[in-house]
């Protein structure tokens, strides 16, 4: 039991080492594309967390496997959100219009100075 548990930490803690890396060696341009594409692919998270609270028994296993289920919903869309973000930015831009010209049919009243050429 022992050696299972430490041969599976082991694995994950060089798998932590592995993916910081990787993920550190990739450009900041392709940086965001690489994420998104990966939260959108964490929709198989998001099925086991199902599978796994359809098979819960006891209150912790329905608790943790509800928060599964929540988190892994969080992502997906978390995912798609960065996507269409990230879609936006490579949209054109709108020509900027020209002001529409005011319609006003009747000339601006003039306005009396005191004291300028008018009798007091």
């Amino acid at each position: 039991m022992t050696g299972s548990i430490l041969t599976l930490l082991t694995i994950f803690v060089l798998s932590v080492f592995v993916g910081f890396e990787v993920i550190s060696k990739v450009p900041s341009i392709l940086h965001t594309p690489l994420m998104s594409g990966t939260n959108a692919v964490h929709g198989v998270v998001l099925v086991g967390a199902i599978i796994v609270l359809g098979t819960g028994h006891g209150a912790l296993e329905l608790t943790l496997g509800f928060i599964a289920v929540i988190l892994a919903t969080v992502n997906v869309v978390g995912g798609f959100v960065v996507t269409d973000r990230m879609l936006e930015m490579f949209k054109g831009r709108e020509p900027k219009r020209a002001p529409a010209p005011e319609t006003t049919s009747a000339p601006a009243p003039a306005v009396e100075q005191e004291g300028v050429g008018t009798p007091s």
